[in-house]
């Protein structure tokens, strides 16, 4: 074979172990021929990455000399082999695949190796020999604030602040002034990680002209395939990517990894496929899971609980990357005002860079941490008031079909009878303050939005699309992009065009999530594939009925709008004996119009916020949630168990509500581990994780599951196929305030924290019988200089949706800018 055929690689890249063929000592006593570095069909190579032990260093030298060495080593690669840079975001392309010089967490990686076995691979790595120079390690939000210098990354807003941004809609003072009670509270948030049952994998191969496919367990084909064409220098058109069904992924799998890249590097450059497999240890290190979040909120009151003004701050503890952080800053002070009528709303937002795994999306991206602060402090004020917590937040919902103050436009709104269901089923009113020492009753509500607004690089392509092709045996083959992590949205696609061609879901075979075969969607993530994919599905599935319809209405001699389609049959909706199979139907109209095919694609309406950071929360549709849960507290020990809850969910219309079932009580699960136990915690100024594993990481088992009373609430949105909405990650946000509420009912103590770990609940109760404030929790915020806010009159005052003057603070150079 032509070395034409396979060009040989540039340097700086280590090669070794040319493939060839071996013959051992049985093949020749057999006279078999066994390939064991066959240039024709070659193995697959097992890939490692080294990672660097450093929380904060430079990279003086690394030495890769023992690792080419080694028998079974294939090829060996550094930064200077992967020189351009990558990021989920535009705005924040600050990865390298390997780090070519300046490493930033503990976990980061700066070489990697492809080798015969995955024994011989890992000892390559450990045979790497890298010289670092450390830096000052930035641990914490205070520190970043405190510490401008050694900048973890230059293009940062201000020192080691990644962001600071501000938005204020109509006048905060003025509304706190006007209240009769004003209030403020203080909450920590620890992050934590998605921890799926599947670790990230990837496989990686070129072909004989040099084109790549990987196969990758991600939730974002579409963007993983712009980053290896970014990184790679290759032409779009020559990569394919293809999603595997993910075995969980809840955001951690939404960003471009260093381990997909670095894959299909080596497939390159070896000629062979090449497999990585991330250990569970990786996976932590990995991250992009919830940011710790400092947070204070301001509300003032009238004495009926109507707001008159609120003043969110929150501090985010972004890690060493950029990921998803802007988006996910944004999205800290963006649906605060979908549930709740707010008459004036301010926000200030900052995200810091640590020397910590990089912290991202996960399920409820940036939401749940001011959630959980609003609802606790919705109780306080309650109390103040002598209101009852339920009675007050009724009377002050947001109105369905309404604009908020920051120009999110509500559709459908089924929260008021999500809060009436989950009141009268759990008999709040006979129980709560009444079930005895140690036991109480909390409540809260949330709203999560169906799918972003707008695309994550912003043009005027659509979300989603989906391809039809009918076959003549009365097939359907569905085509689309989106990828399947456990929700059960390839059944969706299948549901929704069954629906509308009159065929059985087992009817239709789905093709998904590869970028060769089907037409873009942007994946899987902010609870947008059954709305977006739906309503894609949904208008190609009415292309292909309008198109069978015609041909049957010309062979039957009548109007195409008398031809109905059911039961696998085209039939005369007014005679329906009078009609034909399916199949004959696809037949008739194949032989009328050719080959039968056709395209559906989906693209969210304008959003009415046109001021900067106006992109992050607007949504086609919104869900809604309401929760009450019940605990049980021992005051000797601290701990806290959860028995039961009731759970209300506005979901639009359920296209199959077992599924939908499923995916609120999954997401009650895993809030449930965030209140009680889940944490992500490092050890000190060396970054190292202290619970990097399924053993040490605490999580609830079945047996801290409690008994769920789950009730769809079905209240059909427009904007939805079939008026199906979200339920994927709006259930996971009532789910801490309300076991947090529940405490202060059971034994009147703030736990102002989460994980509510049992010696936060001792440290409580003995300030409380101290004659001290029954609280722990964050007492101060870091002293900053905030950023002049965004001004942006509300629709009552006439706005339009756009700033009054002055450019949005805290928008800098690129990365890459910054870099020259």
């Amino acid at each position: 074979m032509s070395d034409s055929h396979h060009p040989r690689p540039a340097a700086p890249l280590r090669v070794v172990g040319t493939p060839r063929v071996k013959v051992d000592a049985r093949a020749k006593c057999t006279g078999e021929t066994r390939f064991a570095d066959d240039l024709f069909f070659p193995r697959m190579a097992c890939g490692r990455l080294l990672r660097s032990t450093e929380a904060h260093a430079l990279i003086r030298s690394i030495d890769v000399s023992a690792a080419v060495a080694m028998e079974g080593v294939y090829a060996v690669l550094t930064g200077k082999d992967l020189p351009i840079p990558f990021g989920i975001l535009p705005v924040s392309e600050d990865e390298h695949a390997l780090c070519p010089e300046h490493v930033r967490f503990v976990g980061d990686p700066v070489a990697a190796v492809a080798a015969r076995d995955p024994w011989i691979a890992e000892a390559a790595v450990n045979a790497i020999k890298v010289d670092y120079e450390p830096l000052p390690v930035i641990g914490s939000i205070e520190e970043a604030i405190a510490r401008p210098t050694p900048q973890i990354h230059p293009y940062a807003d201000e020192g080691n602040l990644h962001r600071k941004l501000a938005l204020e809609f109509g006048d905060v003072a003025r509304g706190l002034a006007e209240a009769d009670l004003v209030r403020e509270d203080l909450f920590f948030y620890e992050g934590n990680t998605h921890l799926p049952i599947e670790q990230h994998a990837c496989v990686a191969l070129a072909d004989a002209d040099g084109k790549l496919t990987l196969y990758s367990s991600t939730q974002t084909p579409h963007y993983v395939h712009k980053a290896l064409a970014k990184t790679l220098a290759l032409p779009p058109a020559h990569i394919r990517v293809i999603a595997l069904p993910n075995g969980g992924g809840f955001g951690g799998k939404s960003d471009p990894f260093n381990h997909e890249i670095v894959a299909a590097k080596l497939a390159l450059v070896t000629r062979r496929p090449v497999k990585i497999t991330l250990n569970r240890e990786e996976v932590f290190y990995c991250h992009r899971g919830r940011h710790p979040v400092l947070l204070s909120v301001k509300t003032g009151v009238r004495r009926d609980g109507a707001i008159t003004g609120m003043h969110f701050r929150c501090f985010l503890d972004g890690g060493a990357y950029g990921s998803y952080g802007v988006a996910s800053t944004y999205y800290t002070g963006a649906l605060q005002t979908v549930t709740y009528k707010v008459k004036n709303y301010k926000f200030d937002g900052i995200r810091a860079f640590t020397n910590k795994p990089p912290c991202g999306p996960k399920r409820g991206h940036g939401t749940p941490q001011p959630r959980c602060l609003l609802e606790v402090h919705l109780d306080k004020i309650a109390g103040e008031l002598a209101l009852d917590p339920i009675e007050m937040r009724l009377r002050h919902l947001v109105e369905p079909n309404s604009v908020t103050a920051n120009y999110l436009t509500v559709g459908s709104s089924g929260l008021r009878a999500c809060i009436e269901k989950v009141r009268d089923e759990s008999k709040w009113g006979e129980r709560r303050g009444r079930l005895g020492p140690g036991r109480g009753l909390g409540f809260a509500a949330a709203s999560y939005l169906s799918g972003a607004g707008l695309p994550i690089y912003w043009n005027n392509l659509p979300h989603s699309g989906v391809q039809l092709k009918l076959d003549r045996g009365g097939g359907v083959c569905v085509f689309c992009g989106s990828t399947d992590i456990g929700q059960g949205s390839d059944s969706v696609l299948a549901y929704v065009v069954a629906e509308v061609l009159g065929i059985e879901p087992l009817d239709i075979r789905v093709v998904t999530a590869d970028t060769d075969l089907t037409p873009v969607d942007l994946g899987s993530y902010s609870s947008r594939v059954t709305l977006m994919t739906g309503n894609a599905a949904l208008q190609a599935a009415e292309r292909a009925r309008e198109l069978l319809t015609q041909a049957v209405g010309a062979k039957l001699g009548l109007p195409a709008d008398r031809i109905g389609l059911g039961g696998r049959r085209a039939f005369d909706t007014a005679n329906p004996e009078i009609g034909m199979s399916f199949a004959e139907a696809v037949q008739c109209a194949e032989a009328k119009f050719g080959t039968i095919g056709t395209v559906g694609s989906y693209s969210p309406p304008a959003s009415k916020a046109k001021y900067r950071g106006g992109g992050v929360g607007p949504s086609p549709a919104y869900s809604y949630s309401a929760m009450v849960a019940e605990v049980e507290v021992d005051a000797t020990t601290g701990w806290v168990k959860v028995p039961r809850l009731w759970i209300a969910h506005d979901c639009g219309k359920a296209i199959n509500p077992l599924l939908v079932i499923g995916q609120v009580e999954g997401g009650v699960y895993m809030g449930l581990g965030e209140v009680l136990m889940e944490g992500s915690f490092f050890r000190g100024k060396l970054g190292v994780h202290k619970v990097p594993s399924l053993l040490e990481y605490k999580s609830p088992t079945t047996l801290e599951t409690p008994e769920m009373f789950t009730y769809l609430i079905e209240d059909p949105d427009p904007n939805g196929p079939y008026g199906a909405k979200e339920a994927g990650q709006g259930p996971l946000l009532p789910v801490m305030p309300a076991v947090l509420n529940a405490v202060y009912d059971a034994v009147g103590v703030r736990i102002d924290e989460t994980p509510i770990h049992p010696h936060r609940v001792l440290e409580a109760l003995k300030r409380k019988a101290e004659g001290k404030e029954a609280r722990v929790g964050p007492t101060a915020l870091p002293k900053l200089e905030y950023a002049a806010p965004v001004r942006v009159p509300t629709p009552w005052e006439g706005g339009d949706g756009r700033a009054v003057a002055g450019e949005p603070v805290g928008h800098k150079k690129k990365p890459a800018e910054a870099a020259r």
